[in-house]
């Protein structure tokens, strides 16, 4: 990685896992400057990952799910963190199921839809309403 100050390399000097899935926080400096920065590094799903619906794919996307999680917790008055905190909830859970970098829609939708029922099951209703099998 470069330096976000002068743009030359940095080496690690500190590296730590992080209590979210497959996330790594790390101590950075640089070898010009001698900056000291932090970093946070995800795997990016959208590029990593591919959702499959019958016979087609197409990259899968954390938006299109957190947007489906909102939809159906609208009704609630904390929607917005209720949604982001489900959607993490949601990746966590899919990663044991992820194939040769695919997921499967159906896959997808039921863990969706349990994690929803496991929380708020008018929201489940919801969300089965409109994501059928």
């Amino acid at each position: 990685m470069v330096c976000v100050y002068c743009s030359h390399e940095t080496k690690v000097t500190n590296s730590r896992l992080q209590k979210k899935p497959n996330q790594v926080w790390r101590r950075r400096q640089c070898l010009h400057c001698g900056a000291i920065f932090s970093t946070i590094e995800a795997v990016n799903t959208g590029q990593a990952l591919r959702f499959q619906d019958k016979k087609q794919f197409e990259p899968f996307s954390r938006d299109k799910l957190f947007l489906s999680l909102h939809d159906s917790l609208k009704h609630r008055k904390t929607a917005l963190s209720d949604a982001t905190a489900l959607t993490e909830t949601v990746m966590s859970k899919l990663l044991p199921h992820i194939q040769h970098a695919t997921i499967d829609r159906t896959v997808v939708i039921e863990l969706t839809a349990t994690v929803l029922n496991n929380f708020d099951k008018p929201a489940a209703t919801s969300y089965r309403a409109f994501h059928p099998n």
